[in-house]
């Protein structure tokens, strides 16, 4: 076996999730599959050398006959048939494992990817209380003596696991030397692991799919579920994945990318701010007419967001499949109700939305919101042990149709670029990395549940402000590389004077510095998380 382990340290329980067989598994899934993966990467960077050159996306015209067929994904299993909330969160530590399961929600997506920050010791915990989970047994002792256990008088919410996206690299485990793909890593220790007692406990081993960017993407995904489940003696469609629908260019894909996973598709997903990332990074040098105002003013509701969910769900109830909706990211503050009670208002408008265009659930990261989103959904749903439905399937949404001009519209989202947004952006980049550095994936900032996708915004912006020279409403300054350096400088220090030293040296000085070099460097980074792990 040429897999070898980098990271010396100790993990506790490690020996149970590193086994020879575990690994020879990891390895084949490399042997096969690791080149088409990097040959996809590459097709990714001349995709977009073709947009900037062209300014222009569009629908395929080479699989336009996938998008007129008449074809369907698999029939949903019973246990991911009502999905009307989940509850979105780190596998790792324990307790938050554990308050996922016991949420009330109907689906726990138990993620690997931008909410966990890939430390070895992450990524091994996470595995592991996935497979104590499916065997009843994850439990967990706080220092102060509570306990966490699993509850008994009502059902856990069903598992879907978010493996990493493609882009990352998995640096703790290497294969001849050279880093192992973060994605196979763990979609093969979780499959191999936890499959078959998924598929004892009447459920099976269901994934969440991320930052795919066309359907060839999809189509590796689906070699590899075809060939893990020969190699493990799974029957065939046991795995169901749903994909996110999280860049711009699978916006123009999402039924090639179902057809592709056809026999194990369950549904897609509507994000946010890993979408707007995504037309960030895409059209970052294509003009002022790609230059988002402040994030917290693009709204679900702009034209082009619009068009964007309406042709998910019209895409995904036409094939037989699940649309899921974004992510309510409040979290619940006792010291300031009116502002938490305001907050929840505005969720329930946005869950009351997506419930009326269609979805058949919707995502959000406390436990407290559960009922709220539930609430909504069921008032559209109606309860099915008293007639009523488990999700929208029926509603076709035949009156929608959609153009590649309404999906780039991006001036449709109006709003402007002030100082106070840049502000903003730069507080969030910094605090969310230093987060991450210190191995925490998932944050909460200004009463706000964030992970990566929201540094990843908040850094995209800035580096297209200044590139694009953009001007700003409430101050009349042009975004300029000295501009930002002294905000960056100025929003360091408060943040300086919100964490004890100790952090602020070790995580929040390298974060600003991070932060600081790919905002400012004449090349976009295009993925923030991938300079951050050469510094966990």
């Amino acid at each position: 076996m040429a897999l070898t382990v980098t990271d010396p340290r100790p993990i506790e329980r490690a020996e149970e999730i590193l086994t020879p067989k575990a690994l020879a598994f990891v390895e084949e899934l490399h042997r096969r599959f690791a080149g088409t993966r990097t040959e996809l990467l590459a097709a990714r960077v001349a995709k977009r050398e073709e947009v900037a050159r062209t300014g222009r996306l569009d629908f395929l015209p080479e699989t336009q006959d996938i998008r007129d067929g008449d074809w369907k994904v698999a029939e949903a299993p019973a246990a991911l048939r009502d999905r009307r909330v989940e509850m979105t969160g780190p596998a790792s530590p324990a307790k938050m494992a554990i308050n996922a399961l016991n949420s009330g929600a109907k689906v726990w997506l138990a993620d690997l990817e931008d909410a966990s920050t890939p430390t070895w010791a992450n990524v091994i915990d996470a595995i592991l209380n996935l497979r104590d989970a499916a065997q009843g047994t994850l439990s967990y002792t706080s220092p102060e003596g509570k306990e966490y256990r699993l509850r008994t008088d009502a059902p856990l919410a069903v598992v879907v696991a978010r493996p990493r996206g493609w882009h990352m690299e998995e640096r703790h485990l290497l294969l001849d030397g050279e880093p192992t793909v973060g994605a196979l890593v763990d979609f093969g220790l979780h499959f191999f692991h936890i499959a078959k007692q998924l598929l004892l406990n009447g459920q099976g081993p269901y994934y969440y799919l991320p930052k795919m960017e066309s359907h060839l993407e999809a189509r590796l995904w689906n070699e590899i579920f075809v060939f893990a489940q020969d190699y493990l003696g799974v029957p065939q469609g046991s795995i169901r994945a749903t994909m996110l629908i999280e860049t711009i260019p699978a916006a123009f894909e999402m039924e090639e990318i179902l057809y592709e996973l056809r026999d194990h598709a369950s549904g897609l997903n509507a994000g946010r701010w890993d979408y707007l990332f995504s037309i960030v990074k895409y059209f970052r040098d294509a003009g002022e007419s790609f230059i988002l105002p402040d994030r917290a003013s693009v709204v679900m509701t702009a034209p082009f967001m619009r068009a964007y969910t309406e042709l998910l769900v019209k895409t995904c109830h036409k094939r037989g499949a699940f649309a899921m909706g974004g992510m309510a990211a409040v979290i619940p503050n006792r010291r300031e109700p009116e502002v938490t009670a305001a907050a929840f208002e505005k969720v329930r408008a946005d869950k009351t939305r997506e419930a009326n265009d269609g979805f058949d659930g919707s995502w959000v990261a406390h436990p407290d919101l559960v009922s709220t989103c539930m609430d909504v959904f069921d008032s559209v749903l109606g309860d099915p042990a008293n007639g009523g439905k488990q999700n929208q399937l029926d509603k076709q949404r035949p009156e929608v149709s959609v153009t590649a001009e309404q999906l780039l519209d991006i001036t449709s989202a109006g709003g402007q670029v002030t100082e106070a947004g840049l502000r903003l952006n730069l507080y969030v980049a910094v605090a969310y990395t230093a987060v991450w550095l210190s191995g925490s994936g998932a944050v909460a900032i200004h009463n706000l549940m964030e992970d990566a996708a929201t540094a990843e915004i908040s850094r995209s912006q800035v580096w297209q402000q200044i590139r694009n020279k953009s001007v700003l409403a409430d101050t009349g300054n042009t975004v300029t590389r000295e501009l930002v350096t002294r905000i960056l400088g100025e929003e360091t220090e408060r943040l300086r004077s919100e964490v004890d030293a100790e952090s602020f040296g070790k995580f929040y000085e390298p974060a600003s510095r991070l932060i600081a070099d790919i905002c400012l460097s004449e090349d976009y980074t295009d993925f923030l998380t991938t300079p951050a792990y050469e510094l966990v």
